[in-house]
């Protein structure tokens, strides 16, 4: 085969993969690098999400939530289930195949569709021209009327803690424990911090997890994340807000940890420690000099709206861009950069990105929050509803939380859509589809839903913001 294509993608991850895919569809001939190798040196497709982030992580929150459910909720629905075990190593075992299969199913994908995968470590040189260096240092490069940048990123280490592989580990490692540590330290509680220490804590952990921020989830409406903060310590969470690590030290298999807070200096000595303070794009040796493609101070690639980058037929995407670092984000950029290449003119509708954090209750929103419509000077109306007040909810041992829903106050649209409860993940699809064709809360109050379901709380949620929810009672309007 020639070694000129019209496209070819650097990275394999949910962003990069699916926009390799879209351009063949597209009719375009597309290859893909990707450089992650398997133990029997063979290539990995998926990048950090499929198979060291996203889908592990979500099997092992799976099997955590049904190990905390069996031991603390089945006995008082009349299921009577004693001496519950957990086998460590049988559920890395259920982790690893999930994540086989889904790997092995992009590779099957890129057959079918006509994609063309490049195994090795991806580089652009300039005149998008693309050097690939295989396991054994040889180099062979490519060309392409077009390129796209879709490496991803890293999690970030810190000074105080650096990563050993064993005792101080980052999120890949904390998915690797073969067995339930006695006390486990997180260091940051943004979502794979408390997605991870939520994982160890069901499983019997004693878990910190240490803040630096005064503001828990300061990005989510603050409504949602004080709910969502009481439920996580009343599971047992010990959530240390304020407080500057300075220091870990590993001394007779327990790593010490130094940290201020507003009581002064702290200590506290774990048998794990897991740093996640968030990630950083992985742009490490991926852009030759003179590529033409510019980066910040902090390794991001400038991009226009549309992901163009400054270098002619250049474009990147997912988490070495602006915007937040989320697979699905990755995946509607690539779609959006495939079809511009092919001559179409679509655009992501970056208002409408759902966020979601999996932890047991969910926590999950789109749009605006209550506090960054006060910062402008927005008029707007509220309306939450209880899921203590659904049936289902109740029915399914899961009543905690609620669903917020926040609209214009002189046209009625939704701009913001907040929820933490019981399937927020699927839940708040609603809202995102609603701000997608622009509804107003009255649209979603005329709807009809099926009754039992966790989703009556979005209907009476889009009531109360009117004043007018059936089965709670409404706030009195001021006059």
């Amino acid at each position: 085969m020639s070694d000129k294509y019209d496209v070819i993608v650097i990275g394999a991850g949910p962003g990069g993969y699916v926009a390799a895919i879209k351009a063949a569809q597209l009719g375009l001939k597309a290859a893909c690098v990707e450089s992650w190798t398997s133990e029997d040196n063979k290539q990995v497709l998926g990048g950090t999400c499929l198979n060291v982030g996203c889908i592990p992580s979500k099997a092992l929150l799976e099997i955590s939530h049904k190990f905390e459910e069996a031991n603390h909720d089945y006995e008082m629905q009349g299921i009577i289930a004693k001496d519950v075990k957990i086998d460590i190593a049988k559920m890395m075992e259920r982790k690893s195949g999930i994540v086989k299969q889904l790997t092995g199913g992009i590779a099957g994908l890129f057959k079918a569709n006509g994609v063309t995968p490049i195994h090795g470590h991806g580089k652009l040189l300039a005149n998008r021209k693309v050097e690939v260096t295989d396991k054994d240092g040889k180099t062979k490069t490519y060309e392409a009327d077009n390129v796209i940048i879709a490496t991803g990123s890293k999690p970030i280490e810190i000074p105080p803690a650096p990563f050993d592989g064993d005792y101080i580990v980052d999120s890949e490692g904390a998915l690797e424990f073969t067995e339930v540590p006695k006390r486990l330290g997180v260091i940051g509680a943004g979502v794979i911090g408390l997605e991870l220490g939520s994982v160890w804590a069901r499983l019997g952990s004693e878990v910190t997890v240490i803040e630096a921020q005064d503001t828990f989830l300061p990005t989510v409406d603050q409504q949602i994340a004080k709910d969502a903060f009481k439920q996580f310590q009343k599971q047992g969470l010990n959530i240390v807000m304020g407080a500057r690590m300075t220091g870990a030290e590993i001394k007779r298999k327990l790593v010490n940890v130094s940290y201020e807070d507003s009581k002064g200096k702290q200590e506290a000595k774990f048998d794990k420690l897991i740093v996640a303070v968030g990630r950083r794009p992985y742009t490490d040796n991926a852009l030759a000099e003179d590529s033409g493609v510019q980066m910040d101070e902090r390794g991001f690639i400038f991009v226009d709206d549309n992901c163009k980058t400054e270098a002619p037929g250049v474009w990147a995407i997912g988490d070495v861009v602006r915007g937040p670092m989320l697979a699905h984000k990755a995946s509607e950029e690539g779609v959006m950069v495939a079809e511009r290449i092919a001559g179409h003119k679509p655009q992501v509708n970056y208002d409408c990105i759902p966020n979601v954090i999996y932890t047991a209750p969910e926590v999950a929103w789109v749009g605006k929050t209550e506090e960054q419509l006060k910062a402008e000077g927005e008029e707007y109306n509220v309306g939450t509803f209880p899921f203590a007040a659904n049936g289902r909810a109740m029915a399914a041992n899961s009543a905690s939380g609620l669903v917020k829903i926040i609209a214009d106050a002189k046209t009625d649209r939704i701009l913001g859509f907040h929820v933490v409860g019981p399937q927020a993940s699927e839940i708040v699809a609603q809202g995102v589809i609603a701000m997608e064709f622009g509804s107003s809360a009255e649209d979603l109050a005329l709807t009809c839903f099926a009754h039992p379901t966790l989703s009556e709380s979005v209907h009476e949620a889009a009531l109360a913001v009117a004043g007018g929810a059936i089965h709670i009672a409404n706030r009195r309007k001021k006059k």
